[in-house]
């Protein structure tokens, strides 16, 4: 049969002045005792709770019989004291659950996760860019050729039972300063699929405030570093502009040999602003030449599996380009392909092996260099084609539910990011809208520093 008890004065230090040397409990919660183990030159708090048929104990901090700052006072004493004992048993139970779950269990779960799908997308196999992110900041690599090791960051180590919202800020607040606004967003975003992704498979293991810490330890950035913002006024060029980026493009796919391929996308980009890789999946039955428009397959942005495509209307002088690889070929196939380039064995000759779809953006990037290179637009990328877009759309005061629809957004995005266009087309509109008020005839005579006419 249990003990009953005996609880001692313990709550002020006039009180605890008067008790023996030893420990002295008093019951601050079911099974959970706050003691106080007084000594010939004060007193230190304890914790002790009830597991199984015995009991753990602990200890949590001085007591404030002499000096106050560092050290507890009753009530704090019970707050760090039901703390002590709720982690406790939440580690209890992360353990009976099976081996402990770390940031870096959640974080190599999500990029294995990552890498399947975009090698299942890519046909081949494939490090996803979110994996080599969070590899280099928050799990480490070892060395490899020029690079130097990077160790893992503190945070990997951590339990996600015993997260808090305060390490997260703090792996936030250690990232390189020299890093970009929308890099470091990125990673934050990649850390947060991962940690949620976890919480979701384990849910059983995991307080039910998990969610709310990751929420607000890895809340968006405020603001965007001046340098990198979403959409630099330089990179919304007007239509002049644009035609010189495609006949560049034009003449760097005639010097490189590339049989109009790499025209043929720039082309399309230009046309539809829509990312690169949607405008890799276009399949030749999303060509409709009567009826001069695209079929583009919607973005795999976000979260669940999309499917669908977006009507997009373009020019017949798209249309006319866009011909030759289209007819003769079966619905299915990839609309825009390129040639893979293959090396002889047991030669460094290098010859054209078979035709493929493009794969991945990084594909463009020389390329577009010379592109650029040959219109003289030494800082345009090729996102510009698709900030161009939508501002074009807004321009042409086409409703801004229509300009998102045309470009797989949302009206809050374009309004967020292209305020300054969209306050220009309304403005347009409301001028348009102007009729002459002043009569315009009979005689006009000043009165009290206006015309009137008489």
């Amino acid at each position: 049969m249990a003990k009953t008890l005996k609880e001692a004065a313990i709550t002020t230090p006039n009180a605890r002045a008067k008790l023996a040397h030893g420990a002295h409990w008093k019951s601050i919660d079911p099974e959970v005792h706050l003691g106080y183990r007084k000594g010939k030159r004060g007193g230190v708090w304890l914790v002790r709770w009830r597991v199984g048929i015995g009991y753990k104990q602990s200890s949590i901090g001085t007591a404030d019989d002499a000096i106050k700052t560092g050290t507890l006072d009753y009530h704090a004493a019970v707050k760090q004291a039901r703390a002590t004992v709720e982690t406790a048993r939440q580690e209890a139970i992360a353990a009976a659950a099976g081996p402990v779950l770390t940031v870096a269990h959640a974080v190599e779960s999500y990029i294995a996760a990552r890498d399947a799908r975009d090698s299942k997308r890519a046909g081949r196999e494939k490090r996803s860019d979110g994996g080599r992110r969070l590899s280099r900041y928050v799990l480490g690599q070892p060395a490899r050729g020029k690079q130097e090791e990077i160790g893992a960051a503190p945070l990997a180590a951590i339990p996600l039972h015993a997260l808090k919202e305060s390490d997260l800020l703090t792996w936030r607040a250690d990232l390189s300063d020299g890093m970009k606004a929308s890099s470091r967003q990125r990673l934050i975003n990649d850390l947060k699929a991962a940690l949620n992704s976890a919480y979701a498979a384990n849910r059983d293991r995991l307080d039910p405030t998990f969610p709310g810490i990751v929420k607000h330890g890895l809340r968006a950035l405020e603001t965007m570093d001046d340098e990198d913002p979403i959409a630099r006024e330089n990179q919304i060029l007007p239509d002049s502009d644009i035609a010189r980026l495609l006949r560049a493009a034009r003449e760097v796919d005639q010097e490189q040999d590339r049989g109009g391929d790499l025209f043929r996308l720039v082309l399309v980009l230009a046309a539809t602003g829509a990312r690169f890789s949607q405008v890799a999946r276009l399949r030749v039955g999303d060509c409709q030449i009567a009826a001069s428009r695209l079929l583009i397959p919607v973005s795999r942005k976000g979260r669940g599996g999309k499917s669908g495509s977006i009507t997009v209307p373009v020019g017949r002088d798209i249309m006319d380009a866009l011909v030759p690889v289209v007819t003769g070929r079966k619905p299915d196939e990839f609309l825009l392909e390129r040639w893979r380039w293959e090396q002889r064995k047991g030669s460094i000759a290098w010859y054209k092996g078979y035709r493929g779809p493009w794969q991945s953006s990084s594909e463009i990037g020389r390329p577009w260099q010379a592109i650029r290179d040959a219109a003289g637009m030494a800082d345009v990328i090729p996102y510009a084609l698709r900030h161009s877009s939508i501002v074009r759309g807004i321009k042409a005061n086409l409703p801004i539910r229509l300009v998102a629809a045309l470009h797989d957004t949302s009206v809050k995005m374009i309004e967020d990011h292209y305020s300054a266009h969209v306050t220009d087309g309304l403005e347009d509109m409301a001028r348009a809208a102007i009729v002459p008020m002043m009569p315009t005839q009979g005689n006009v005579i000043t009165l009290r520093g206006a015309y009137h006419a008489e």
